[in-house]
């Protein structure tokens, strides 16, 4: 078990930072990346647990601090699991607005039944740069891309997912909700368990 006060998220994304410091609540405290470095790591990897190992050990070697990565993404069983790791940078970078048009376009003509999908979520926690034992912990949530979007609320692809156990998109949910059920929820619940927090 580790004792953790505080940690580094290795992210610059506010989102990201509001929901993981509401998810582990008083316990620890979350600090951005921001506060120490503005240069994001090359995400080299090719799966979503290598690209959360490469930027956790990228932010506790900038900070002296453990550290805590997050890979997340959409995987869209029609498009063979993309856009992925890709996710966020779909449409070459040009925002989240962007991402969800081609998304969208890619799936123009496909039917209800076979646009399934689900938001991954890796989590690598390292307390230090070289730690040769990070923990991992994963978390899936199910659903389905809309034909349109909905909502106001979340980031990224979320007013595009539909829930289907609540019976609106991601970005109709308000954000305590999603903390409880989302893939970074179900992740950051495992890694609760295995750092004793829970």
């Amino acid at each position: 078990m580790m004792l953790l006060k505080e940690l580094v998220l290795a992210s610059h994304n506010a989102g990201k930072l509001k929901e993981l410091q509401a998810m582990l609540g008083e316990h620890v405290r979350v600090r951005s990346i921001g506060e120490f470095s503005s240069v994001e790591p090359e995400e080299t990897g090719l799966s979503f647990v290598e690209n959360a190992i490469l930027k956790a050990r990228n932010a506790a070697r900038v900070s002296g601090l453990p550290a805590l990565a997050d890979d997340s993404g959409l995987a869209v069983d029609f498009l063979g699991g993309a856009p992925g790791i890709y996710s966020a940078r779909y449409a070459d970078g040009q925002g989240d607005a962007a991402n969800n048009a081609k998304l969208l376009d890619a799936l123009k003509d496909v039917p209800d039944g076979e646009r399934g999908a689900q938001f991954v979520c890796a989590l690598a926690l390292v307390r230090h740069a070289d730690d040769p034992l990070p923990i991992l912990c994963e978390g899936l949530w199910h659903g389905s891309i809309l034909h349109e979007a909905r909502g106001e609320q979340g980031f990224g692809y979320d007013p595009l997912f539909w829930v289907p156990e609540r019976q609106c998109s991601s970005a109709e949910l308000a954000s305590d909700e999603k903390n409880r059920i989302s893939h970074r929820a179900r992740a950051m619940a495992l890694l609760k368990q295995r750092l004793g927090l829970t």
